[in-house]
């Protein structure tokens, strides 16, 4: 799914003009990610917590090569599901012949 496909689901179930739903679902996506970089954490009911954690510095390695790379301490943007999503996937695994992750 693309961001085109959201808005595409916002015009269908609001009725809203092209430019409109383009301009919510653009203040939504801005909000998210202005609220990530100040380092808030985004929690969606039913959907999953966004949040941003440190990233420690460290040696890996070059999986192709093997040599040795040098990891940069940073931040990263994690995903946890909520209970609502994750049984969600848990179901179409199930559909699919998968085995649920634990």
């Amino acid at each position: 799914m693309i961001k085109q496909d959201i808005v595409h689901q916002v015009i269908g179930r609001t009725g809203l003009p092209r430019t409109k739903a383009e301009a919510a679902v653009d203040t939504v996506f801005e909000g998210l990610k202005g609220a990530l970089a100040s380092g808030e954490r985004i929690e969606l009911r039913g959907f999953g917590v966004f949040s941003v954690r440190a990233r420690k510095t460290g040696i890996g390695r070059n999986p192709r090569t093997g040599t040795e790379v040098s990891i940069t301490p940073g931040k990263a943007v994690r995903f946890k599901p909520g209970k609502e999503l994750h049984t969600l996937t848990e179901g179409h695994a199930a559909k699919n012949g998968s085995a649920p992750k634990s």
